[in-house]
């Protein structure tokens, strides 16, 4: 049987949405980093467990007190040079 691309979308936005996922604020912005700068490292703390907090790269428009919702949460970005 032949999988059209509808059925490819539907199945790919299935597996993410069966992920878990966390809930961060937004707590600081750090700086500008990427070749062209667009892309924003934050700080933000997790809502489930506020005393930990990360730095996360954050591409697209963010600003303090934003709640990001994040696939994945154990990984860090590296600070801005």
């Amino acid at each position: 049987s032949l999988v059209g691309p509808t059925d490819q979308a539907t199945a790919f936005n299935r597996g993410i949405m069966d992920q878990p996922v966390k809930l961060a604020k937004v707590n600081s912005i750090l700086g500008r980093t990427g070749n062209t700068g667009n892309v924003t490292q934050v700080r933000v703390e997790f809502y489930d467990d506020p005393s930990r907090s990360i730095i996360r790269n954050v591409k697209g428009p963010v600003r303090e007190g934003d709640i990001l919702c994040l696939l994945e949460w154990e990984r860090e970005a590296r600070r801005l040079r």
